[in-house]
Order: structure tokens, then sequence, then C-alpha cells
């Protein structure tokens, strides 16, 4: 329940006067606490079958929750079967959860074998973090849970832990499950030890947890970098580096046609075109500030330009060289190479960008975290009257583009100042809060709050997509920042004569091309609307002698631009059908004698259902039809 709006156990006592509300099990927060009383009984099952294994901490995550050991030998899948067995045993205990609270020094003697908890209790009173160890301390008493059997109130098991938890391990249902193990570095950081971590999930019940298995079964059909392999469409060769991604001419198709559809919309909505290099001075971001705050995110400076005499004497000094991490600075030396009117603004710049940032080699992960990608990256410099029009103005093109691609589910993340990671004066932050929180909701989609997500020079709002398979991504960021413009002087002539400082509007649409090409990769399963489709249609014919029938409706597709492709392999029918089906081509093109004595086509679809007897013009229409409308086209009824 929350008493007075704090969660705690049903257990608590209410006192006079407070306001008590129910906390069911399947909502947000009570899926977290289902989660970590389940991660509790992992844990507790873990040290049941190894006494040996310490304890790191388990709190509840999106879908599930994990737990951290240290233990001398990784887990093996016969051993994370048997602790899920244990843990069954446990849930069918109906140990109950009890609450203690107890001083710094009773939990450092009750806890003496646990090094992980006595760091924990060391930093007591820090509050919530990355890390996730507000789970288990945080501002306040500390207190420890007891796992105790329900009739004799023997105590089987104790964690540091703030709670709350589900009455009883009776409440999991069986509806928990072990999902993988791997290895995380204790809070985070290399220089701390290696520890074993599980992963789990949790639900309410079997049938939710049955239902989660097979959607993570999809979405493992869906894995974007196993689909880009067996679709040829991009690769990352070992010889490049980590998070470096090549696009084979498949996908380099996509990518353009991605791109070139951004490129025509940005026209329409008023945007100006610029380039920029990839690398620069590093006076640059210590002007921006990104060399104080993101230098951990750039790759280490190259140092360029310096001369030595013939005894190696520095005779010219170098200077240090990066790769650039955002394309914001260099967007600002743009608007700075000449004077500003009112009467210009607000002023659009549009780049697709590359950028080039230091992932850890642990989180990078396909398309969708690479270390060197391409932002579709705009620079609104508007004034501040104009400011609240130019971001609805931009959400609503925003949304509407994405709406191109496919995505139609969207909600809005509003992230606000890191109180140890800003610039900036605090009315100034408000001021953009603010007015960032009354665009997105005047947008009325839903507004979730992100507390200390927002960069280093201003807050952001960030729309979140939802896929075929019901996935949120996060897609589109819009930042408000009065600060950039302060740092590097940017002005504009104001219509009483005065000099004014712009507001500068922060906007990547895709995010990145790279991590949207993923995205839709796995949103579409690989087979793409027919525009994106790298190849649109493929002439099969019945045999060899309806080659040239069907070559001319080809070279006629692709004078109208349709990359069209004739199989005159060697290769059985039967297998033609079945090589393209699995590339996921959208149409199919099939002629025999009956079709050529017709000036007719059949049709062949993903699904396997076939539109027979199309008249020739008729098809090249329908064919174009489907590109110039963006469908979606698997089936016969898809073209119907």
């Amino acid at each position: 329940m929350k008493l007075d709006g704090e969660l705690v156990d049903l257990a608590r006592e209410v006192p006079d006067g407070a306001v008590a509300e129910p906390v069911t099990i399947d909502s947000e927060e009570g899926l977290s606490i289902l989660r970590h009383s389940a991660a509790h009984v992992i844990a507790q099952a873990v040290q049941k079958i190894n006494p040996d294994a310490r304890l790191g901490i388990g709190p509840p995550i999106t879908d599930g929750f994990y737990y951290d050991f240290d233990v001398e030998t990784p887990f093996t899948p016969e051993d994370l079967k048997a602790i899920e067995k244990e843990a069954q045993r446990i849930q069918r205990q109906g140990q109950r959860f009890v609450r203690r609270v107890v001083t710094d020094d009773e939990a450092r003697a009750e806890l003496a074998n646990e090094p992980y908890k006595l760091e924990l209790i060391n930093i007591k009173g820090s509050g919530a973090n990355a890390d996730n160890e507000s789970v288990e301390v945080g501002a306040g008493e500390l207190t420890i849970y007891d796992n105790v059997d329900p009739k004799t109130g023997e105590v089987y098991w104790k964690d540091l832990c703030r709670g709350p938890h589900v009455p009883s391990t009776r409440m999991l249902s069986n509806g928990f499950a072990i999902l993988r193990s791997a290895a995380a570095y204790w809070r985070g950081s290399e220089k701390n030890p290696q520890l074993q971590r599980i992963y789990g999930t949790a639900w309410p019940t079997k049938d939710e947890l049955r239902a989660y298995k097979e959607r993570i079964e999809e979405a493992m059909k869906r894995d974007h970098r196993r689909l880009g392999r067996e679709l040829d469409l991009f690769s990352f060769p070992d010889e490049l580096g980590s998070g470096l991604p090549v696009f084979h001419p498949k996908g380099g198709i996509i990518k353009l046609e991605m791109e070139e559809h951004s490129r025509k919309r940005h026209v329409q909505e008023g945007y100006s075109f610029v380039s920029t290099p990839h690398i620069t001075k590093g006076r640059l971001y210590e002007i921006s500030g990104h060399l104080d705050w993101y230098r951990d995110g750039m790759y280490p400076p190259m140092r360029i330009d310096e001369e030595v005499d013939e005894v190696g004497n520095v005779t010219k000094q170098g200077q240090d060289y990066y790769l650039k991490p955002m394309n914001c600075p260099m967007h600002n030396l743009i608007y700075n190479q000449g004077a500003h009117s009112y009467r210009e603004l607000p002023l659009r710049m549009f780049e697709f960008g590359t950028v080039y940032r230091m992932e850890k080699s642990g989180v990078v992960h396909g398309l969708t975290r690479a270390r060197g990608f391409t932002q579709d990256d705009a620079h609104i410099y508007c004034t501040r009257e104009q400011m609240r029009d130019e971001l609805s103005r931009t959400l609503k093109f925003v949304l509407s583009l994405l709406k191109d691609y496919g995505l139609d589910d969207f909600y809005l993340e509003l992230s606000t100042k890191n109180p140890e990671k800003f610039v900036g004066d605090d009315a100034t932050w408000e001021e953009a809060t603010r007015t960032l929180e009354e665009v997105a909701t005047a947008s009325g989609l839903d507004l979730v709050p992100d507390p200390g997500g927002a960069a280093f020079y201003g807050p952001k709002i960030s729309v979140q997509a939802r896929d075929a398979i019901g996935r949120t991504w996060q897609m589109s960021t819009i930042q408000l920042d009065f600060n950039l413009p302060e740092l590097f002087d940017m002005e504009y002539a104001a219509p009483d004569g005065t000099r004014q400082r712009p507001v500068m509007i922060h906007r990547a649409l895709f995010g990145s091309i790279e991590r949207f090409f993923g995205v839709l990769v796995e949103h579409y399963a690989g087979a793409f609307p027919v525009w994106l489709s790298p190849v649109q249609l493929v002439a099969i014919p019945v045999a060899e002698q309806y080659g040239d029938y069907l070559q001319g409706i080809v070279d006629e597709l692709r004078s109208h631009g349709v990359r069209a492709e004739l199989d005159a392999s060697d290769d059985r029918m039967p297998k033609k059908i079945r090589n393209h089906t699995k590339a996921k081509v959208p149409f199919q093109l099939i002629a025999g004698e009956d079709d050529r004595a017709a000036k007719t086509v059949s049709f062949r679809f993903r699904d396997g259902t076939q539109r027979n007897g199309v008249p020739i013009e008729d098809a090249i229409r329908l064919v174009r039809g489907a590109v110039d409308e963006h469908l979606l086209v698997n089936t016969a009824e898809d073209l119907a």
C-alpha cells in the first residue's frame, strides 16, 4: 500500500489520520515489488545451494529483476535449473517477508560475512543512484527483511533491503523464472570485482509469464543482428572495431531511402542543409562544455601539428583534435559566421552528421548502441517569443515523420535537470522545463517524468515509440537550450535594435540512422514496406522460354524507379520461390504460357497467397502504387 504517498508493506500499521491507498500487483509499482521479492527468493535459493555465495544487490528492472553474486565459478545452465527448482520450493512454502529496523552497527554485526552489504551500509544516506543501491539503503532508517516460516516463525534467510515486499512468497504464484546469467562489475565499475548476475522475470500469473516468454521468443526472431546477417544488410567487421557497422548493398539502399525521404520532408518543413567535419580542435568542446561534462563518452584526443628539431626539441606546440561526439557546437559556429536579425529567425539547420562516442564494450549492441553513427541532427535558433510555437511545430513534425516509417504508437518522456551535472542557473532551467512540459501536455500524448535525465545544457522531451510487439524504443529527442547560445556568445538584432541571445532547440528525429534502421528491422521482422525493401520485385519464369517476356516487364518497372530483378538462374522454380520468400521480397511475379498468351502475370506474396491473371498494365500500376504509397504488402489482401 501507499501510506501518505510512501510505498510500504501491508503489515505496516496505519496511524490515525494517515491516508492509505492500495497498490495492486498488476500496477507498475506492484510489479516492481513482486519482482524485487522474486529477486530475494532467487538469492535465498542461491545461498541454500551454495552457502559461500556472497550477496550483491537485486533490484527490479524492466520486465524482471537481477541479483549479483560473488561466487567462485560462473553459474552453469545446470546451476540455474537447480536454483530455479529451489526457488519454486521456497515459493510453495509461503514464507513471510518481515521487516526489521536496525542500527548501522546491528546491521554490520548481522551481515559481517557479506562484504558488499557492509560497503552499502557505509554509503547509507547517499540516496538513489544509477547502480540501484537504493534498493538496499538510502536516506533514513536501515532495514533488514527476514524470510520467516509462517507456522513456526523460524527465520530461513535475511537480506539488507529498504523494501517493500509482497506479504508472502506464495504471491509469486510460480509466475517467475530465471532467464540467464552474465558477468557484471560490482556497482558498475571496472575497478571493482566481477560478480555473476542472474537475470529473471516475474509476473502475477503463470499465464502472464508464458505470454512474456512468447514475446521474448518473438523478439529473438526479430533480432536485427540476426536478420542483418540473414538478409545481407550490414555487418561489423573485426578489422574495423567494435560498434562500427558497414552497410552492404541491400542495407545501403534501405538507408538511402530512409535518408532521402527525410531530406524531402525537411525541405518542405523549411530546414537549411549544412555539413560539418568529423574532427575538430579540442578548444571547440572546451567552449561547449563537452570536455568538462562528456569527456568519458569521447574518443581520446589525437595530437596533431607538433614540430620538433633534429635533436627532438619541440619547436611548435601541437594541438589536440577530437572525433566529434556532437554536431551542435559546429552548427553554432555556422550561426556565428554572420550577423543575424530577428527577421531571419527561426533559423533551422539540418545535417546527417556522423559522430563518434566511446561506448563501453559491455553496452555496445548491434546498430542500436554503436560507437560510430549518423544523426539526423537539427538545431533551431529562434527568439524567446517564438520558442513555444517552434517547439510545438517541431514535435508535430517529428511525430508525422515517424508515422511515415510505420510507427504510430507514442508517448512522451520529460527529462529534467541532473543536479550534479548542469550548466546555467536554476531560473533558466525552470523556465525551459516548464515550457517543454506545457508543449508536451498540449500534444495530448501521455507524459512520463524522467528526473535527472537531461543533458548538461538543457531539459528534453523524448518520443517513446512502441513497435509491432509492444516494446518501447526511445526515438526523437527535443531539447531546449538557453546555455550554449550564452557560451558561444550568439546574438541577433532585436526589433528595438538591441542585441539578444537566440534560444537553441536541439532535435534528433531518428536519434541516429543506424539505430532507427535496427528498430525498423525488428519492427517489421525484416519484411519492410515496399518502398524500403532492397529488392521490391523478383520476376520468376515458369520455364526458361518465358524469361524474355518477364524481362520486358522488369525493364518497364525499372524505368519507373522500381527495384526489380529477373531470376534467370538454373534453380528450379520452387527453389526460386523459397529463396525469395526467405529474403522477404514483397512481390514475386510469375509467368508461364497462359500468362504470355493473355499478356498477364501472377503475383505471389510473402505469406504464400497469390493473385493470378493480372494484366501487365495493372500489375505495373499496382507495384508503383505500393511503392509510392509506402504500403506494407505481405498478403494478397494488402494489395487489394
